[in-house]
């Protein structure tokens, strides 16, 4: 496909690397050539210098021949623009990103009115992603599937627990997992389990199951996992904000020290339940002061990745059991699992997964459409969602008949209410929704035969 990326900041080049990787012909437009310098240096695209919201530039990136759009500039209302004129000029499908808490409740109305194929927030969707570890704060990543009834859960088996030692498959019948275990990191490297597999303390699992299968296996197991009723928040910026709206009316309390006396006074006339303070989060006796030991989460949402990584470091030398760092950079996520600092959210890696997903949804429809698709394990492992259609090679026919690619499993079926946990004899049908949990790049659920 014929890809058009505005804008060069962290989302920017990002999207413009797994979109490239994944065999596209990508142009990134930007105003600073330094950063269109380096994206096309690291990717070996194309990339012109000017203003991606003009007709001229516009004209010389392609727009008459592009498939796709993509306006991600650090500005909601020149995304809007560009993705106006886009259209204008060409026959492509346009995606806009919109950050701003105020057009988050337009954005439904902007996305018809302006005939934009998706309207993307990462500031909100890494907010959804912080909020689900808060409720199930035993994970350090939840992926939710099949409109939520299916989750794929990851977390890190500790020291003496009583699996260590213990292969997959005798996991699976001595404690009844009604769910599969999908992947296991251990360092640097990612295995897709098989029942031969033995754990070792402080790998990484991933689960498939639905959230109450999840927690009988954690029980099971002796996880202990802790309800959180109140988390301590550095930063009150845009993510903080949609932070407090997801959880305004959970049974969390929320705290959130930020250093911007400006952003203070907005965060205190938006959100009345929530206990703001003025002052400087480095400065680790305000963090006692205002209870980072009885925390039961620590949240580091700062504006940089170094800050937000010695933040949470301090947190846990304070004995706060759940962590949750955002970072930027995706290469800090090895960092964060050296630190053993729990879990981590990287909202342009969230971004990047939204896109990929639409963009492989474009190239396929012809025996399923993509409904999600999380990179998992970092250019690893991915996991995605099938809707099956009529036509696909793989309906009919019990899994165990079917030639599968090796490095590749398929995590759960649902069809209508019910989740079928996958065996050799279960056959997938046209309408189910079928989780992949694959080392492979997939586009349709076809590409898991051989």
């Amino acid at each position: 496909m014929n890809i058009i990326i505005v804008g060069c900041g962290s989302v920017g080049r990002t999207l413009a690397e797994k979109l490239n990787n994944d065999g596209n012909d990508v142009t990134v437009i930007d105003m600073s050539a330094e950063k269109v310098r380096r994206t096309t240096e690291r990717c070996d695209i194309m990339g012109i210098v000017g203003n991606g919201a003009t007709h001229t530039v516009q004209r010389e990136a392609g727009i008459e021949d592009a498939d796709l759009f993509i306006a991600v500039t650090n500005s909601d209302e020149l995304n809007l623009l560009c993705c106006l004129l886009a259209k204008k000029e060409g026959s492509c499908q346009t995606i806009a990103r919109l950050k701003n808490p105020e057009y988050s409740k337009d954005a439904p109305y902007l996305k018809d009115e302006l005939g934009l194929a998706m309207v993307i927030n990462p500031e909100y969707a890494a907010a959804e992603e912080i909020a689900r570890l808060i409720r199930f704060p035993s994970a350090l990543k939840i992926e939710p599937f099949a409109k939520g009834r299916v989750e794929l859960i990851k977390f890190r088996l500790p020291v003496g627990n009583e699996i260590v030692g213990v292969s997959v498959k005798e996991v699976a019948i001595k404690y009844r997992l009604e769910g599969l275990i999908c992947t296991i990191e251990r360092g640097e490297e990612a295995y897709i389990a098989n029942g031969d597999f033995i754990f070792e303390e402080k790998d990484i699992v991933s689960i498939v199951a639905t959230p109450k299968n999840a927690n009988d296996f954690f029980s099971k197991i002796n996880y202990k996992g802790h309800s959180i009723k109140n988390a301590l928040i550095v930063g009150g910026g845009v993510l903080t904000h949609y932070l407090c709206e997801i959880l305004e009316k959970s049974s969390v309390s929320l705290k959130i020290i930020e250093k911007d006396i400006k952003a203070c006074e907005e965060l205190c006339a938006q959100w009345h339940k929530v206990d703001v303070i003025h002052g400087d989060p480095s400065d680790r006796e305000l963090l006692k002061e205002e209870g980072i030991t009885q925390a039961g989460a620590f949240v580091a949402l700062a504006d940089h990745d170094e800050e937000n990584i010695l933040l949470s470091v301090f947190a846990k030398g304070e004995g706060c059991q759940k962590l949750v760092t955002k970072v930027n950079r995706i290469d800090y996520d090895s960092v964060i699992n050296q630190l053993d600092l729990d879990a981590s959210v990287c909202p342009r890696a969230i971004t990047s997964d939204i896109i990929l997903r639409f963009v492989r949804s474009m190239q396929n429809a012809v025996g399923s459409n993509m409904e999600t698709l999380y990179n998992i394990i970092q250019d690893q492992v991915e996991a995605s969602e099938f809707i099956v259609k009529d036509n696909s090679p793989v309906t009919g026919v019990p899994l165990y008949q079917l030639k599968l690619k090796s490095d590749l499993l398929v995590a759960a079926i649902t069809r209508g209410n019910e989740v079928i946990v996958p065996r050799g004899q279960d056959v997938i049908l046209p309408g189910d929704a079928v989780i992949i949990v694959s080392k492979h790049s997939l586009r349709d659920i076809a590409d898991v035969l051989k």
